[in-house]
């Protein structure tokens, strides 16, 4: 689903419009966000920031878009800044599946049309700069794969000149930009979505200490997969482990030294529960049996 240049898509359906402009008071022009922003998207990766007018709403928002040759669709969207992230699904309308991170200096960033989230709506969790938190599609109301992002003020008003990455990008730009987000060597390039593979989306996960552990599902196939991705020693061998367990059946678990992750633990549980969990070094996650309609 790649996208060049600027998208044909409709706009965000009146609703949301009128919603968003009931809990966000817009502003044509606001002061920036005091949190220092980088690109969503992995190190070393460039593409268009559009923040195109008249007729976006709300306006000082941006598109992300293909640049060159290489397309957005599909690329891991990560955390701008450090917070709290929030994951909701506006459906086929608005902003599609979409995450709100809360920043401490009361700020917070909207990522939409995302294909995949790593919890599901309703969730959330805590992130760190260059956190992964799903991945660009085209869900909701737009017909063209991109990130739309949005830098709001501790108003709840729109930062129309938003900056990431040291660059801002004023009313009626588009610029491209070179992301350094993630690129510290800690960052973990691979997703729960990647290790598991094409057809799982996140349905829950738990924070490690040196990591997270992820438990996916397949409504196709009726599979469930978990898998423990590191966050510290990323790319270098050591301890981590991911297991999964049907009720009334063994448990299944993939435990060595490992540079990027555990698993993935596939076993089909169609309808049933399960319990699930992983561990990095001696720290360790065992849910419950769980999720029993999966």
């Amino acid at each position: 689903m790649p996208a060049t240049g600027k998208p044909t898509r409709p706009m965000i359906i009146a609703f949301v419009v009128t919603l968003a402009a009931t809990l966000f008071p817009q502003a044509a022009s606001a002061s920036t966000a005091l949190a220092s922003h980088k690109s969503p998207f992995n190190c070393g990766k460039t593409f268009y920031a559009n923040n195109w007018t008249p007729n976006h709403n709300p306006s000082g928002s941006i598109d992300w878009q293909s640049y060159g040759g290489d397309a957005t669709n599909g690329e891991t969207v990560r955390a701008t800044a450090a917070g709290t992230a929030y994951f909701y699904n506006a459906g086929s309308t608005s902003y599609g599946q979409w995450v709100e991170i809360r920043h401490s200096d009361g700020t917070r960033t909207r990522y939409a049309h995302l294909a995949t989230m790593v919890r599901s709506a309703g969730g959330s969790m805590s992130v760190g700069q260059g956190t992964a938190i799903g991945t660009v599609g085209a869900t909701g109301g737009t017909d063209a794969p991109h990130l739309h992002y949005e830098q709001r003020t501790s108003t709840g008003a729109m930062d129309t000149s938003p900056t990431v990455d040291g660059v801002t990008v004023s009313l009626g730009q588009k610029k491209a930009i070179t992301s350094t987000n993630a690129c510290g060597g800690s960052s973990n390039p691979y997703t729960p979505q990647e290790a598991c593979g094409s057809g799982y989306g996140v349905i829950d996960s738990a924070a490690l200490t040196g990591g997270r552990v992820y438990l996916l599902y397949n409504s196709g196939n009726g599979y469930n997969c978990v898998v423990t991705l590191k966050t510290t020693n990323v790319g270098t061998a050591s301890p981590v482990s991911a297991f999964l367990e049907p009720q009334g059946s063994t448990r299944t678990t993939d435990s060595g030294s490992y540079g990027y992750y555990a698993g993935p633990v596939k076993r089909s549980a169609p309808g049933q529960c399960v319990k699930w969990g992983g561990s990095v070094g001696s720290s360790s996650y065992t849910s419950p049996f769980e999720h029993c309609g999966a």
